[in-house]
């Protein structure tokens, strides 16, 4: 048992040594693995007849999006950075986590300074408390002007600890805007991709619906001259109807494309001001950064606003501990007390200190129950992040794959689409010569275009997952905070 003598210069060492209980915090360590899939990961993604990409060690470009060459889609994004109500709430959380830091950084670590002043009409009865000899006065008014000061000592490092906790919400909030960023980035290149690709779709469709249209007079014809059976007409009458219900839904989707990047921009989609996307004007990055596996946690927000997260879970660990320490408070009140105002601030004749230590005793397990709450809390929140990082990992492994099977798709139908128009320029030259009928040659066309429909479909896919790769390695977003230091 510590004795008076022993426990002041005790607590005055742990007010000078700063200690602060509960666990100090430490990020997990980086994964080890030293690539994202358990086979070889392609460097080089070629297709014959259209640029190559390379994947190669590297950091994400802040502005990733210029790599699409398409000065459009750099101004479309700039905009919805720029207008996007979802960053407008992002921002506000992020300045709402940092003044609730300012708040309590004021309200602990400075001694709390209050003015105090009133006047008060009383009437005292001297006789009530023993005092017979003499008269009780009439009524009479006094006046108190006074200063408060207290100060809350930080002993066991709870305030720090609540502070420190403070800072990774404002941190995870900032990581929160990162991340809203980058999606909205990604979502912008990606929705602008995916309308070249329906406005392709949607023009090789509607070729391909009046070829058939064609080809269905012509076995009219044939029919009505008894060249053909009707079930052949009936068969063409079929493959056109099913091409035409094919294009109002690819319109119904191309609108919808244009609408949601008109609320990606801020803008309602009956004023929006937007630029028309095409295939042709979107130009594939030549090279992909890959950033190794162990660096993807420092890269996307969304893993380190976990870590944020995980931070804050620590740091309540340590305020939870603090709250089974004493806990020491100074106070110190000085001023005036006189019965006429002209008097009040002519003396110094009212002070008081004072220090008061509260010690749990008995608190029915609560304080030790919060404790392993927040221990229970810290290992839900290490969990979250393991998960992030996981989940991380898995983004970047599955586009990897999904851009090499691209490559593969468009190889295989850039072959087809050639095979089709030096069909259609072989056909054709048979039919200048009387060798073939106009059927065939429509035929032929039909299929040179649903070639190019399918080569088209296979362009958009190339494009989206390059978008993809770069938003799943992080964005580069902390680039633009290594250039402004």
């Amino acid at each position: 048992m510590l004795n008076a003598s022993k426990l002041v210069p005790l607590l005055a060492t742990l007010l000078a040594a700063g200690c602060a209980v509960g666990p100090d915090f430490r990020a997990p360590d980086a994964v080890p693995d030293a690539r994202y899939t358990a086979g070889p990961q392609p460097a080089q993604l070629a297709a014959a007849g259209y640029p190559a990409q390379s994947l190669a060690p590297g950091d994400v470009p802040a502005q990733w999006w210029t790599l699409f060459r398409n000065p459009q889609l750099d101004e479309t994004i700039r905009l919805a950075l720029t207008a996007s109500p979802t960053l407008t709430q992002a921002s506000a959380r992020l300045r709402e986590a940092q003044e609730n830091l300012a708040a309590r950084t004021g309200a602990t670590q400075f001694p709390q300074v209050d003015a105090k002043f009133d006047a008060t009409r009383q009437q005292v009865n001297l006789q009530s408390v023993g005092i017979t000899q003499l008269p009780s006065p009439g009524p009479f008014t006094l006046y108190n002007a006074s200063v408060q000061v207290s100060y809350a000592l930080d002993l066991f490092g709870g305030q720090r600890r609540e502070l420190e906790g403070l800072q990774a919400a404002v941190d995870y909030q900032r990581f929160e805007l990162e991340a809203a960023r980058l999606s909205l980035a990604a979502n912008v290149a990606t929705t602008a991709i995916r309308e070249a690709g329906l406005r392709a779709q949607l023009a090789d469709t509607t070729a391909i619906a009046e070829a058939q249209r064609r080809q269905l007079g012509i076995l009219r014809q044939r029919f009505d001259l008894g060249g053909v059976a009707r079930v052949d007409v009936q068969r063409q009458q079929a493959e056109l109807a099913q091409t035409e219900a094919l294009i109002p839904g690819l319109s119904q989707q191309l609108d919808a494309t244009r609408h949601q990047l008109a609320v990606y921009t801020g803008q309602t989609p009956a004023s929006a001001q937007l630029p028309e996307f095409r295939l042709d004007t979107l130009q594939l990055p030549e090279s992909l950064p890959v950033s190794l596996p162990s660096e993807l946690a420092r890269r996307r927000p969304d893993i380190r606003a976990a870590e944020a997260l995980l931070h804050q879970a620590s740091a309540n660990i340590g305020v939870a501990t603090a709250n089974l320490y004493p806990q020491i408070t100074l106070t110190a009140s000085g001023g005036t007390q006189e019965m006429r105002m002209r008097d009040l601030f002519g003396s110094f004749n009212i002070w008081s200190l004072a220090a008061g230590v509260v010690q749990p005793v008995f608190h029915g397990g609560e304080l030790r129950a919060q404790k392993r709450a927040k221990e229970a809390a810290y290992e839900q929140s290490l969990g979250a992040y393991r998960q992030a990082v996981l989940q991380g990992l898995q983004n970047v492994a599955d586009t990897l794959r999904a851009l090499d099977a691209d490559a593969a798709t468009l190889q295989a139908r850039a072959v087809n689409a050639k095979q089709t128009r030096d069909t259609l320029a072989i056909v054709s030259e048979q039919y200048r010569l009387g060798g073939v009928s106009q059927f065939t040659v429509i035929d032929a066309e039909r299929q040179a275009r649903q070639a190019a429909l399918d080569l088209a479909q296979a362009r958009t896919a190339r494009l989206a997952d390059s978008a993809a790769l770069m938003q799943a390695l992080g964005g580069g977003w902390w680039q633009e905070e290594v250039a402004a230091r």
